[in-house]
């Protein structure tokens, strides 16, 4: 239905629908004859609202009154009028409607038969409010249109949207959050978080969203604002003379065009062209290989204000071909590495194209990369985070949310300047950001929306220069322990950190001085980039930071001072002492550092108890996503594994209750959990220890002669298949690990297998996406749920173990070159020798020698294929995977995966998910004179071993 002449039809219905009413008014009661009267006057002033343009809810109310006010004398009722009655709606009409009805159907002061006693005694009563709801709620649709196309005689007011032909995106004026701005933009129609993809008039918005409209004029496709001043526009050059239009096509793309029925092809602008912070399927980041002026995928500045932030992704305009992230445009933090024809080479995810279809194009007039689905019905997006991190998104849909899948730079920290000018950012910490001592936030609601960019300034100003200083007042140090250090400093000749000190105090543009190996650096003006290290980095320096005078604490500043000081010093020996006779009466009530027994056999450790344990956690075992895990000895000699965990943000009672529920599972192929510790934030679980580290240590080590041998692998890989049955079929409530992989499995002093880090997905809770994707070297053993969107269950599990099996028979990494160098993927590789009916016992790890059972071998590699199908109902539960590598079950020759079969044809040059991702942070970490030079120094780096204990 047309927008502008959808009321008036619709009011013509009604008025026939009034005198269908009329035929069936019975004959004697003629005082129905004034609500029959009424029913022209709501319609003249209907008519007159429509024409005139005033508030529809206030002026139908009041057209409708002399009908109302009538009938609530005759029946002392009057119809319920609910907000909800003028709510629009744009996507199911009927829907709204239906509801509607019910809402007409409530009355302050009747009974459950009010509809009924209305249809038995007034019908015309019943059906004109049915008719009148149907007219308003029709108007709310119509009001609210729904429009196709914008041509050059329409514009997009407030209440109206523009939606793509399948309904997929959707564009009109919108607010964010708490903003009292209002902004063009598009969003996903089709899912429950609105989420934005693209915003016109970004950096300019508007006021006043009853006069601001989005039409064509010119030629060019214009926001106005309240005073009809343009305050965007497409700002074509040469805009078409004929008649324009602007489509939203179902790809996210609005263009502009002289053709109704246009597509991209025929654009003559489109906003694909012009991305804000997010890069769709079918977009494009281009470079101008004329001008050399690059396109932006540009950050907003806050989650509620969409204006142009800090962080952007951009082709190096140097020619490298590889993608860059920025701060500010200046300041490099992350490359993808050059391209070699297949991905980037420090982007190894790409080969993800079963689901991506990931192309690089390069010519004389513009280089640009893009991808597509293979499955259009997934929704994926790749976003420039106001967090600085480009991350690739995917749409959950029976879990109503987007799912993290990948993200760049890994850790927040490695971000630029993601605090601001002095401020702090600590990776292990919620919030990221801390201003230094003596330092606040600049605008504090800036900070309440994560948006740290403007950092933080002085409490107290410095007295530098100032004539009336006195000596007590003279500027200070104050030396912040185990940082690491801002960049951009100056380095000058001093003898001695006395000298350091005195150079900088004397400079009234001097901030902050450190002195080590690098001698006397100095900075001048803003910290920017600095970051508070762990207890366990020992990398980190310390930075004397220069503050007022007033910002210490002076014990000699007079008389009663120092009484207030000798007076507190004795309190302190007396309170010491109580502390310390409480102690001791504690003491003898436990033995010494073994904790307290809770929750069963589970032991509550003390924080203080565990750090004597593990000597302050000095000996490091490993560290993955979770958290670091630290080697310790408690009192009765016996050796642990404590793991500081990371990212937990559960409460007291739901984090014991969460680990009480792990310390209940306990099996021979499961690593024992033997107690916890929860001080505040504080969060670690002690383990058993197990002497012989984790799986990969042992089978991806170079030493021929520590190899280990087939019969042992086997019995670690069925061993391992008997803790995950366990897991999925043995428990009360089924645990998925959803993180199987040779770090998580560990080996006792008799190499027997100890699947570990089970229940943690649970204990780390909705941040666990983040966390997973991030891991080292977890992504290779992901099952593609993971990536498309839908439900995860313990079938990923068993594509994990699969994939894990693969490597028992190699020896390697999947991912790495075989022995003549080539890079197969060795499932692939594998799958088919196996279909084919090669030559098994070439596939084996070289290093054995060929003594292995060749049945046992043949087996595995079948099982490992009917693990990784794509289809999660064609893979064996873990239990009839234990079954068939006991022998129980026979197993048919499996089909190759299509995942698996993407990689036949073009092998030699695939990288499955290396380790080079996690490491690339670092190494844009150093400072170069030029974007280009930075990224063309990337490399990609090989697959690395994990610590033990991860």
């Amino acid at each position: 239905m047309d927008n502008d002449d959808g009321p008036e039809r619709m009011a013509s219905i009604f008025m026939l629908m009034t005198l269908n009413l009329k035929l069936h008014r019975p004959a004697n009661k003629t005082n129905m004859a004034r609500p029959n009267s009424n029913h022209a006057i709501i319609i003249v002033q209907f008519l007159r609202l429509r024409k005139t343009r005033r508030p529809f809810e206030r002026k139908t109310k009041a057209a409708l009154q002399p009908y109302i006010n009538f009938q609530a004398k005759r029946r002392d009722r009057v119809i319920n009028w609910t907000h909800s009655t003028f709510l629009p709606f744009t996507h199911n009409p009927t829907k709204h409607i239906i509801s509607t009805f019910v809402n007409f159907s409530h009355f302050p002061c009747g009974t459950n038969q009010t509809i009924s006693n209305m249809r038995n005694k007034k019908p015309s009563l019943l059906w004109l409010s049915l008719f009148i709801t149907c007219f308003l709620s029709f108007h709310s649709y119509t009001s609210l249109a729904v429009l196709t196309t914008i041509s050059a005689n329409q514009s997009l007011s407030v209440d109206q949207t523009l939606v793509s032909q399948e309904g997929h995106f959707e564009l009109g004026f919108f607010s964010p959050g708490n903003n009292s701005k209002y902004y063009i933009g598009m969003w996903y129609r089709k899912i429950s978080q609105r989420t934005y993809v693209w915003v016109a008039n970004r950096d300019n918005p508007v006021s006043d969203k009853n006069s601001a409209k989005l039409t064509i004029l010119d030629g060019n496709l214009v926001v106005l604002d309240q005073s009809q001043s343009i305050v965007w526009s497409t700002n074509l050059s040469s805009p078409s003379s004929g008649s324009v239009v602007a489509v939203l096509l179902d790809s996210g793309n609005l263009i502009l065009s002289n053709r109704p029925n246009a597509s991209a092809t025929d654009a003559m602008w489109q906003s694909f062209d012009h991305p804000t912070d997010t890069w769709l399927p079918g977009g494009k980041i281009r470079l101008d290989n004329i001008t050399k002026k690059p396109q932006y995928l540009t950050s907003w500045k806050n989650l509620e204000d969409p204006a142009t932030g800090l962080f952007s992704l951009e082709l190096d305009p140097a020619g490298s071909t590889a993608y860059l992230i920025l701060w500010n445009k200046t300041e490099l933090y992350w490359s993808s590495g050059v391209w070699n024809g297949q991905i980037f080479s420090l982007v190894p995810e790409m080969r993800l194209n079963y689901i991506y279809n990931f192309t690089f194009e390069s010519n004389e007039n513009e280089s640009y990369f893009t991808y597509s689905l293979y499955n259009s019905s997934i929704i994926s997006r790749f976003l420039m985070d106001v967090s600085g991190q480009i991350k690739q998104l995917t749409w959950l849909d029976n879990a109503q949310q987007w799912n993290l899948f990948w993200s760049q730079p890994k850790q927040q920290c490695d971000v630029y300047a993601f605090c601001g000018g002095f401020g702090s950012c600590t990776e292990n910490a919620m919030p990221y950001c801390n201003c230094l001592t003596g330092y606040e936030p600049k605008s504090q609601s800036d900070w309440n929306l994560t948006d740290y960019s403007g950092g933080c300034v002085r409490k107290t100003e410095l007295q530098c220069g100032s004539p009336n200083s006195s000596n007590k007042d003279k500027d200070r140090f104050l030396p912040i322990l185990n940082m690491k250090l801002p960049n951009h400093s100056q380095s000058i000749g001093a003898g001695n950190v006395g000298d350091c000190e005195a150079k900088c105090l004397s400079n009234c543009s001097c901030t902050a001085y450190a002195y080590g190996n690098s001698g006397c650096l100095i900075w001048y003006g803003d910290l920017l980039n600095l970051q508070q290290l762990t207890q366990d980095d020992s990398s980190g320096q310390t930075l004397f930071l220069k503050l007022a005078a007033s910002e210490f604490h002076d014990s000699k500043s007079n008389k009663g001072t120092f009484i207030g000081a000798v007076a507190g010093a004795v309190g302190g020996v007396v309170v010491l002492l109580i502390v310390f006779v409480i102690v001791m009466l504690r003491r003898r009530k436990r033995h010494v550092g073994t904790g307290t027994s809770v929750e069963g056999s589970l032991v509550a450790f003390g924080y203080r108890d565990l750090q004597n344990a593990t000597k302050n956690f000095s000996e490091k075992l490993g560290g993955g996503g979770f958290g670091s895990v630290f080697k310790g000895t408690l009192p009765d000699s016996s050796v642990i594994a404590v793991k500081k965990l990371e990212s937990i943000s559960q409460g007291e009672k739901q984090f014991r209750t969460e680990v009480s529920t792990i310390g209940t599972v306990q099996h021979v192929n499961l690593v024992r959990l033997r107690g916890f510790c929860s001080e505040g934030t504080k969060k670690l679980l002690v383990y058993d220890y197990m002497p012989n580290g984790s799986l990969d240590s042992k089978m991806f080590q170079e030493d021929s002669s520590k190899a280990l041998d087939w019969k042992v692998r086997y019995q670690i890989a069925l061993g391992t298949a008997r803790g995950l049955t366990y897991l999925h079929e043995k428990c009360r409530d089924c645990i998925i690990h959803c993180d199987v992989k040779p770090e998580n499995i560990l080996l006792d002093a008799d190499l027997v297998p100890k699947v570990a880090d089970f229940g943690l997905a649970k204990l780390v809770g909705r941040d666990f996406s983040r966390v997973l994707t991030t891991m080292r070297g977890t992504r290779g053993y992901l099952a593609p749920e993971w990536i498309s969107g839908v439900a995860i269950t313990a079938k990923a599990d068993v594509y994990s173990y699969g994939m894990m099996l693969f490597e028992f028979v190699s020896g390697r990494r999947n991912s790495e070159p075989s022995e003549d160098g080539q890079v197969r993927f060795f499932p692939t590789f594998a799958a088919n020798m196996v279909h084919q009916g090669g030559n098994v016992l070439s596939l084996l790890d070289p290093r054995l020698e060929g003594n292995a059972d060749i049945e046992e071998v043949i087996r595995v590699i079948k099982i490992a294929s009917w693990c990784v199908q794509d289809d999660e109902s064609h893979r064996p539960s873990m239990g009839q995977v234990v079954q068939i590598l006991e022998g129980f079950l026979e197993l048919s020759l499996p089909p190759i995966p299509r995942t698996l079969q993407a990689f036949v044809d073009n092998h030699e040059s695939i990288v499955f998910f290396t380790d080079s991702s996690s490491t690339q942070s670092s190494q844009v970490k150093s400072n170069v004179s030029t974007a280009s030079s930075q990224a063309k120094s990337h490399t990609a780096s090989n697959s690395s071993q994990s610590s033990s204990q991860n």
